[in-house]
């Protein structure tokens, strides 16, 4: 079948492969009870925990966060019909930026009807989803317990150190590491895609630009520090230990600390293989 025939219903299923089982559950694809766009096939996925509509219009698949009481009226992500990697681009945006902000709503809601112990509760859940998952991989991973809550520690093949661990007034999930900045390169590679590049100058240091060269979505905030830019989901930083240190030169050895905030646990479920 032409790329330019692709419909939301042939779309649907693929994509729901891609995303991440949570808890036992899988996605399903079924026809949405209702229709986005006039006279517009559209197909209903759901894992009974969150769910997604996704249709075409005008040669786009738009795919729209379904949320209890609201009609969805402007798409959370638009790819072109005809893109051969739609749906993979598609399953990265869900999960880099349409399930996470779904979590952070139901998180909101839980605190205000059930207070924010229930809440934290419920972030060890996910946060053990995680565990099995990289226990699953060989890795040695270790419970801590935080300021915020509850969190993980590993050591990956590199040499790195990663922790995951709830933060926070919210109890958002964030990702330190403190390693060999190559450590780093793998999860980076899927953080950063699909989204487009910057057009900033390749400005800062030997250090910052050995990150923003390879990966242009990174912005420089000074010689020592680079930041995932303005508006981007998941946001964080990554930075020399110190700012005592040279940035004059760089390569791959490097010791780097970084903050990567704003996650969903479907992203790391999908992506644990880079972590360690």
């Amino acid at each position: 079948m032409p790329l330019s025939a692709i419909t939301p219903a042939e779309i649907a299923a693929p994509l729901a492969a891609l995303l991440p089982t949570r808890r036992g559950a899988r996605w399903t694809v079924s026809q949405a009870p209702y229709s986005i766009r006039n006279n517009v096939p559209t197909s209903r996925l759901t894992n009974g925990r969150h769910a997604l509509i996704v249709a075409e219009e005008a040669g786009r698949i738009e795919v729209f966060a379904d949320r209890p009481g609201m009609f969805p009226v402007h798409p959370d992500v638009v790819v072109d019909a005809t893109d051969p990697g739609a749906v993979v681009t598609l399953a990265a945006r869900v999960m880099l930026s349409v399930l996470p902000d779904l979590d952070r709503d139901q998180a909101h809601e839980t605190g205000r009807t059930k207070g924010w112990d229930q809440v934290l509760t419920d972030r060890w859940a996910e946060l053990s989803e995680v565990r099995y998952a990289l226990l699953d991989l060989g890795a040695i991973v270790t419970t801590t317990t935080g300021i915020n809550g509850p969190g993980l520690t590993w050591k990956s093949t590199t040499g790195g150190t990663w922790e995951l661990g709830v933060h926070g007034q919210y109890r958002n999930i964030a990702l330190t590491y403190d390693g060999p900045v190559s450590g780093l390169y793998a999860f980076l590679s899927i953080v950063g895609t699909p989204y487009a590049g910057h057009d900033e100058e390749r400005a800062g240091s030997a250090f910052t630009r050995l990150l923003t060269n390879r990966f242009t979505w990174l912005s420089p905030v000074d010689d020592h520090e680079v930041t995932f830019g303005a508006r981007r989901f998941p946001s964080g930083f990554i930075a020399l230990p110190s700012t005592d240190e040279p940035t004059d030169h760089a390569d791959d050895t490097r010791r780097v600390v970084a903050e990567i905030g704003a996650l969903g646990v479907d992203l790391l479920l999908a992506t644990t293989t880079h972590l360690i």
